[in-house]
């Protein structure tokens, strides 16, 4: 028996596969993320989009929001809060929690966070136009949209 020539790409049954492809995507925007940020950073960048857009938010609801675990959270606020990017204050109407609010610094440090995902974008992307990509994204959110989201 003899071997054919090597393939160069995987099979067309796995190439079909909307859940495959959307994985080895991820896995590339992974790869490409690491290159411009650290670990670290993305979560950063989450927990400050999440505090931009919606105003201050306890960290159960931080949580909630990002699909985070609570003692993770704990740990990205904590690094946050010691670079003064967040406030966390007791929550006057329920003492038992902690409200987390964004300061200047840290939307200074989301703009900076922003460039970094916006070059990871832009490489992610490259190979398609600028309509393509609207599509796409349209696209992704609307698949989204129609599973509830998964907490941590």
């Amino acid at each position: 028996m003899t071997i054919a020539e090597p393939p160069t790409h995987p099979p067309e049954r796995l190439r079909a596969l909307a859940s495959w492809q959307a994985n080895k995507v991820a896995t590339l925007g992974a790869r490409l993320t690491a290159r411009h940020m650290q670990l670290s950073a993305r979560a950063d960048f989450a927990v400050l989009a999440a505090l931009e857009e919606y105003g201050a938010l306890s960290q159960a609801d931080i949580g909630r929001c990002l699909g985070l675990d609570r003692n993770d959270v704990n740990g990205i606020l904590n690094r946050l809060e010691g670079s003064r990017h967040v406030d966390r204050e007791v929550d006057p109407a329920d003492r038992r929690r902690n409200v987390i609010s964004l300061t200047r610094s840290g939307g200074a440090y989301l703009q900076e966070l922003q460039a970094h995902t916006d070059a990871v974008q832009a490489a992610l992307l490259a190979g398609l136009d600028p309509a393509e990509q609207r599509q796409l994204h349209q696209l992704l959110a609307k698949l989204l949209d129609t599973h509830p989201p998964q907490s941590a």
